[in-house]
């Protein structure tokens, strides 16, 4: 029984059958059949079979660990996600004067006529941006200008862009008539290079100096509040 065993794990070997093959249909220990097939030598062929049986394993590892990786990060935003309050109005004008740190153009004791100006290419963020002016300080749209930057590589979509940017905001596609095309590095690390690339989007609010030295005395009462000053 066990020599009949063998000649079989030896004839499925020189047929370019795995290991893990082969102990499926020879129920043996592992060492026992390695140590079987020590001296069985292989043909071009089975080795290529062999290969490519390998390259097929690790291909569906590969793709099962990355399923699994999605459904974790799926998991994790949808628990995150529900982590988040009903955002209310004293929510959003903190929200609105954290954005304007991080992105807006600072009051400075050196430049005390800079206006209100705010840019960033990420839609949701234009989008809460734009809500915070509308709906908290109470800026009309008409007193709000949008400038496009745009690398000088895609200047064939620029009439896409302008699109674009204005379903994100809801304003009218003539508010986007000032576009500014940027001198294209010959190597970037930008990611955002085909479809998914708009541009930069500029907003600036008119006559806003003395709502930039309001905003700055904002973000002075935050870092009070939370004891960093």
């Amino acid at each position: 029984m066990r020599a009949k065993s063998r000649d079989l794990a030896i004839k499925l070997r020189k047929q370019g059958y795995t290991y893990s093959e082969i102990l499926k249909k020879v129920p043996i220990a592992k060492s026992t059949l390695s140590s079987w097939l020590s001296s069985i030598g292989l043909t071009t062929k089975q080795t290529q079979r062999l290969t490519e049986k390998k390259l097929a394993g690790a291909k569906r590892g590969g793709l099962a660990r990355r399923n699994q990786r999605l459904l974790i990060i799926q998991q994790t935003k949808e628990r995150a996600r529900s982590e988040i309050w009903k955002i209310t109005e004293k929510d959003l004008s903190l929200i609105g004067v954290m954005l304007y740190w991080a992105e807006g153009s600072k009051y400075k004791d050196y430049r005390p006529s800079e206006g209100v100006t705010f840019s960033n290419s990420d839609p949701n963020m234009i989008r809460i941006f734009l809500k915070w002016l509308i709906n908290i300080l109470k800026i009309p749209k008409e007193g709000i200008r949008t400038e496009i930057y745009l690398h000088e590589s895609h200047k064939s979509v620029a009439d896409e862009v302008r699109q674009y940017w204005s379903r994100i905001t809801g304003f009218p596609i003539g508010k986007f008539d000032r576009i500014y095309f940027k001198r294209n590095k010959i190597r970037t690390r930008r990611r955002n290079k085909g479809q998914n690339y708009h541009g930069l989007l500029r907003i600036r609010v008119l006559k806003s100096i003395n709502l930039n030295r309001e905003i700055a005395g904002w973000i002075e009462g935050v870092c009070i509040q939370c004891g960093v000053v």
